[in-house]
């Protein structure tokens, strides 16, 4: 270790230091001074932000004895998640005030998941892999019982906590296996020793089992997916999308350093169970959410499904796949933040808009919003020109390059009885007649955020190329 591996963390250092900072002046503030809090916190995301952006990696560059690596994927996934992360501080205020919960503690532990999921996207070290999930998981348990006068939440809290407990041992039970037969925990060193046996290897197989099975649990694969329901439905709105969207993309960097970078040279061991993880991720997330009424829970099992898609990227094991893979979870991420962005919105003290019924004339009340709905429904169908469209279809042809064309035609199926929950949104919105019509009040701020949010998804469906051209860079 030298003072030049100290580079390579700025932004983590930074992250840190302000989390700190954040907790120690809100400790002195009184109730009617949060916003001091609040300020800070997305100073501390832009400044983040900021420190990335004006130290890009130059190549792939490994640190502190090859437990840490920066590299474009990194860079990307981190800007994703600070940007994510603002809009959903930005979105939460209101409804936070609202229910009392407009708390420093909220944006401290926010920020301590940031910090999480940055590590674990530069993991290059099953240590490493593992001391950010669990700084991220921990931080989200926390969150999610945040609303102590909450049953659903605190019910929500113990389930999550206990399942994630339980995918975090198989997590280390898989990585003893393998550390014990590869005697390693860096990911390259690991990556050189499976690329030389020539022989069937037992223990490394069900090392390997273990870790997948924890993968697809944070993941949200079916059948690890019976905690994301009910964690979706009771956690407050504003934990759910951090849950829902900045917390997959640290996920999918999990998936990448342990799965692909780490043990790619066991793809033929792996990629027939993520084939399987991914059909019954679509059938069972697609069908299920159909007789949702509730739009939490809808979009719960619609992230269920999504997360599919995402494994069917990684599952061609190619380029080309682990690309597509990642423009699908970025594009879905920022879909899911405006998605939940409405849902706070909607939602007033003593009443959270969780219920499709909810948005019934929704175009009568508000028409812009309406339309900002209508586009992250669209982009969530996968109808062009939005974004959403043009994740299925690179992750599609990313499959049948690899000749998998019955996989392809079950994805598509899948997704076209997918639709029908989504385009539901939109007709209850435009044609159902509205029994709520009070005032949608949203603040300047978050009118702002929000119209670009929901526009974005737009605009990379207009414009894809940037973002596919990067994520394609971030790969190689």
């Amino acid at each position: 270790m030298n003072m030049s591996d100290f580079s390579l963390i700025i932004p983590e250092i930074f992250m840190l230091v302000m989390a700190c900072i954040v907790l120690m002046i809100d400790a002195f503030l009184r109730e009617d001074q949060r916003d001091v809090s609040y300020l800070l916190s997305l100073a501390a995301l832009i400044g983040t932000a900021i420190l990335t952006w004006m130290n890009p990696s130059d190549g792939r560059v490994v640190g502190f004895n090859g437990t840490f690596v920066t590299d474009t994927m990194a860079d990307v996934l981190k800007f994703t998640i600070y940007l994510l992360t603002a809009a959903i501080f930005v979105y939460s205020r209101q409804y936070l005030r609202a229910r009392a919960l407009f708390k420093g503690e909220f944006y401290v532990l926010g920020l301590f998941a940031v910090l999480g999921m940055m590590i674990l996207v530069s993991a290059h070290s099953m240590l490493t892999v593992y001391l950010g999930l669990e700084l991220m998981s921990l931080s989200l348990y926390a969150m999610v019982a945040f609303n102590r006068n909450s049953a659903l939440s605190s019910e929500a809290a113990m389930k999550y906590f206990v399942l994630g407990g339980f995918a975090s041992g198989v997590l280390l039970y898989g990585m003893s296996i393998v550390y014990g037969v590869s005697g390693t925990l860096d990911l390259e060193r690991l990556a050189g020793y499976l690329s030389i046996q020539q022989s069937f290897n037992a223990p490394l197989l069900l090392g390997m089992v273990f870790i997948v099975v924890a993968l697809a649990f944070k993941l949200g694969a079916v059948p690890f997916h019976m905690w994301v329901p009910d964690i979706y439905h009771g956690s407050p709105s504003a934990v759910t999308a951090l849950i829902g969207t900045s917390a997959k993309l640290a996920v999918f960097g999990f998936f990448m350093r342990l799965l692909i970078e780490g043990m790619g040279a066991m793809q033929y061991s792996w990629q027939d169970i993520l084939i399987i993880l991914s059909v019954l991720s679509l059938a069972i997330g697609n069908i299920v959410a159909i007789s949702q009424l509730n739009i939490k829970r809808m979009l719960a099992y619609s992230a269920i499904s999504h997360a599919g898609f995402i494994l069917l990227g990684l599952a061609a094991a190619s380029p080309e796949g682990y690309s597509a893979a990642m423009f699908y979870t970025v594009t879905y991420a920022i879909t899911g933040v405006a998605a939940f962005g409405i849902i706070i919105l909607l939602s007033r003290k003593g009443f959270e808009a969780d219920s499709i019924d909810d948005y019934k004339g929704l175009n009568v009340r508000n028409s812009w919003y309406a339309f900002m709905m209508l586009l992250v429904m669209f982009s969530m169908a996968g109808v062009p020109p939005m974004v959403g469209f043009y994740a299925k279809l690179l992750v599609l042809k990313a499959v049948i390059d690899q000749g998998m064309y019955w996989l392809a035609i079950v994805a598509v199926l899948l997704s076209v009885i997918g639709a029908f929950y989504y385009l539901r949104v939109i007709k209850v919105m435009y044609f159902d007649e509205a029994e709520d019509r009070s005032e949608i009040v949203a603040n300047s701020g978050m009118h702002v955020v929000l119209s670009s949010n929901a526009l974005l998804v737009l605009l990379l469906g207009l414009f894809p190329g940037t973002l596919i051209s990067l994520c394609l860079a971030a790969i190689s």
